[in-house]
């Protein structure tokens, strides 16, 4: 019988080129809306890859050092330098600078002539709003920054604004929620690109999750209901709930502690809160567990469970769930990248 063919031996990794991700900077940009995705591209010039390298590149209108939120400086390029066709990621920033933005003809023109050309577009935090003003996002789902939902959806009805996600991948556009989520957004397209062990990589090295527990919520149940009692009336409380975590902390215990009687202390904090005294409680025990079992000092879930006040592992672990969406030992896991 004739032999077959040999099959062709398949192409060594291209080390060569680049994929280029330009990220746009302007002045008031927040810096961690940059540098967060930039260190996390930047850990894999130390890992030997698949196929090629990302290059990081920095771009303004003029070029020049761009001052950014907190005063530091960012050097650019300007951005006729770099060919929209060029590009295989464009980032776009947030901060309190963006709405200044819109009246930039040539940032906004460059932009838009450079949305339909890169492989894939991102936004981090409030960048989603120039994304918008494009209308790339209209009829996709879309994050940004929590505060900023509301005006978000108001503004853009076609946008269908997901309010809790850490960041929304629809198509090939991306966009995050504020600040750190761009650290989660660069992390999942890394993923995307390389594939999981080497995203996984990244994420120990920058002692991050790879992917958040909690349903990739933007909220903890505690930051909720710190968020909803604007005026702080029981901060007092939750810090004294936590020095005292492993108490026996009865809502008689609570009402006394902020001077009113159960029945009106309980009405003011669902009021205030949204939630339970008693689950205001169970949150404040997850916190602190969570916090125990991230820094691994203490041996055991039983132990941790003891030292957060939940008397039991089981009743911890049913906590956990409730909260977070993973058990204790899960989570501890999930944070050592086991």
């Amino acid at each position: 019988m004739p032999s077959k063919p040999a099959k062709p031996r398949p192409e060594p990794p291209d080390r060569t080129s680049t994929r280029l991700i330009a990220m746009v900077a302007f002045p008031g940009v927040t810096l961690l809306d940059i540098s967060g995705p930039a260190q996390v591209f930047a850990e894999l010039e130390a890992i030997e890859l698949p196929g090629p390298d990302y290059s990081l590149s920095y771009l303004s209108p003029a070029g020049g050092l761009v001052p950014t939120d907190v005063g530091m400086m960012i050097d650019t390029t300007p951005i006729e330098s770099v060919a929209p066709g060029e590009i295989d990621t464009l980032v776009i920033p947030g901060g309190p600078g963006i709405w200044k933005i819109r009246s930039d003809a040539k940032m906004m023109n460059w932009i838009t002539e450079a949305l339909p050309k890169a492989r894939r577009v991102a936004s981090v935090c409030l960048g989603a709003f120039a994304l918008a003003w494009t209308g790339i996002l209209d009829g996709k789902r879309a994050a940004t920054h929590w505060r900023y939902c509301p005006r978000l959806q108001d503004n853009f009805p076609k946008i269908r604004v997901e309010p809790n996600a850490i960041f929304v991948k629809d198509g090939r556009v991306w966009s995050s929620a504020g600040v750190s989520a761009g650290i989660d957004l660069a992390l999942a397209m890394i993923e995307e690109d390389f594939g999981h062990t080497i995203a996984l990589d990244v994420a120990r090295r920058l002692v991050v999750f790879l992917k958040r527990p909690g349903g990739q919520s933007q909220f903890s149940t505690v930051l909720a209901a710190q968020a909803s009692d604007v005026e702080g009336r029981f901060s007092a409380l939750h810090a004294w709930i936590i020095e005292n975590i492993a108490s026996d902390l009865k809502v008689e215990t609570l009402a006394e502690k902020a001077g009113m009687t159960p029945r009106t202390f309980a009405r003011t904090y669902v009021s205030r809160t949204g939630m339970t005294p008693a689950s205001g409680v169970e949150a404040l025990r997850v916190e602190t567990a969570r916090l125990l079992l991230e820094s691994r000092q203490i041996g055991g879930v039983v132990e941790v469970a003891k030292r957060a006040g939940f008397g039991d592992d089981e009743r911890m672990r049913r906590a956990f769930l409730r909260h977070l969406g993973v058990s204790p030992t899960e989570y501890r896991n999930r944070f050592s990248g086991s």
